[in-house]
């Protein structure tokens, strides 16, 4: 099915219209006036795109800005942006390649941070035998802040069974819990517990919760620098400085669009909690039904939810999200129709 306008919490579809639970535009922000309006401003000052490289004598003072606003959000000493979060995340992986004499995956991990030649951090649910044997190595394990069909994040006491002789690279893609989980929204990395031999490299796309193209990587600045000295970050452009602008001045926006959003997440969870075929957590506005028809009982019933072959499982992928602009009365209707 094909949308002919960018839907909000309803959608258009043949000349009908249906409920939207679907997408990823969790804090609803791109279908506020105030927050267009931040954007048609920032346009003006900045432009619709600026093609010239980062590390050319010219330079714009918002990325400055706008990264120091992310390092300080983020909790990191430096981050870098780019123009999506795909690459950021190849960014990423690229330079650890130089760094680590291996990469470990957690289940389910985005193919955006997954290298091909990684272990499984678990085999039937133990952890890999050579992590338990490692010693003076660097390595590095790559997760998702949220994994696919999952609606809380992983725990990271398993870290403790792994020697501290090593030096261990945590890259987190925070694509889907970025502006969601954590502390105003900033994400789940905080989780992690700060040692000297564990690092924490985050990356997200900043079009999901925060409706902006463009993406990040935040950790500390030896690694960042190492990502702005690469040939290809010298050589390609940055993401639209115009939604940086934005990202740093809808900081309220985003606040207040949050606290909708735990409202509605709390509403929907205390009455579906009790459903078998419901997976849901009431901090996370995303959720799974067991049902592999429900797309089409749902579409019968006039709302549409994401439905699809996910790239690392064989499962259907059968998503229902809410947004920050959803009403009650709204959510009532998806709740029955359940």
């Amino acid at each position: 099915m094909q949308l002919e306008k960018v839907p909000n919490t309803t959608a258009s579809l043949n000349g009908k219209e249906y409920l939207y639970f679907s997408g990823t535009s969790y804090l609803g922000v791109a279908a506020l006036p105030e927050f267009q309006e931040l954007v048609f401003k920032a346009i003006k000052k900045w432009g619709v795109s600026y093609g010239s490289s980062r590390s050319a004598n010219i330079k714009l003072a918002i990325y400055q800005k706008g990264e120091t606003f992310l390092a300080n959000f983020l909790q990191t000493e430096s981050a870098v942006t780019l123009s999506s979060g795909t690459l950021a995340g190849q960014f990423a992986i690229n330079t650890l390649d130089t760094l680590v004499d291996a990469f470990y995956f957690m289940p389910k991990t985005h193919p955006a941070i997954l290298p091909k030649n990684a272990l499984p951090v678990f085999n039937d649910s133990e952890l890999h035998t050579s992590l338990k044997t490692l010693k003076n190595k660097k390595i590095s394990i790559v997760l998702d802040g949220i994994a696919a069909f999952e609606t809380t994040p992983f725990s990271f006491g398993f870290l403790k069974e792994i020697d501290a002789s090593n030096t261990i690279y945590i890259l987190a893609d925070e694509s889907h819990s970025l502006g969601v989980l954590g502390e105003n929204g900033n994400g789940i990395s905080n989780l992690i517990q700060k040692k000297a031999h564990i690092k924490v490299i985050i990356t997200s796309s900043l079009g999901k919760a925060y409706g902006i193209n463009g993406g990040v990587i935040a950790g500390d600045l030896c690694f960042i620098n190492l990502i702005k000295k690469d040939n290809l970050f010298i050589g390609c452009a940055g993401m639209s400085p115009a939604f940086l602008e934005v990202f740093v001045n809808a900081e309220e926006i985003y606040k207040n669009q949050l606290l909708k959003l735990k409202s509605n997440m709390e509403y929907v969870y205390h009455q579906l909690k009790d459903n078998t075929a419901i997976t849901i957590d009431k901090m996370y506005p995303v959720f799974f039904h067991s049902d592999e028809q429900i797309e089409q009982i749902l579409l019968n019933k006039n709302i549409l939810i994401t439905s699809f072959y996910y790239a690392t499982s064989t499962k259907k992928f059968n998503r229902i999200v809410v947004n920050a602009n959803h009403t009650k009365e709204q959510l009532d209707v998806l709740i029955l129709s359940l």
